[in-house]
């Protein structure tokens, strides 16, 4: 629902990850970095987290967002550098709201 929801509004989906090593490879592998990546915790293999604090090694600019139920891993997930979290459920339109700002944020990062 989420894919076909950002697509409809307008983002590109560079891919779906299966699992937090998938999201790691699959971000090595992009020569075209995605700006924003939406984070879940709850993965096989690696955590949300452990992937974030992987991919913000590679790329401190990125904008992680994460949209978890695991509450727990909030104050967590904003110190390693998550640009915001989503407690599920959540409203769609205020994630959209958030992607955009990430989007902001991160060409703001570029300029200075």
């Amino acid at each position: 629902m989420v894919f076909k929801t950002l697509t409809f509004n307008g983002f590109e989906v560079a891919g779906v990850a299966e699992n937090g090593e998938m999201a790691v490879s699959m971000f090595k592998e992009f020569s075209n970095k995605p700006k924003v990546i939406l984070m879940d915790n709850r993965m096989p293999i690696k955590t949300g987290i452990e992937a974030s604090k992987e991919i913000l090694q590679i790329d401190k600019n990125v904008k992680i967002i994460f949209t978890s139920a695991d509450i727990t891993i909030k104050e967590e997930a904003i110190s390693i550098g998550a640009f915001s979290f989503w407690d599920k459920p959540f409203m769609i339109d205020v994630l959209i709201d958030d992607i955009k700002k990430a989007f902001k944020c991160y060409d703001s990062c570029l300029s200075n």
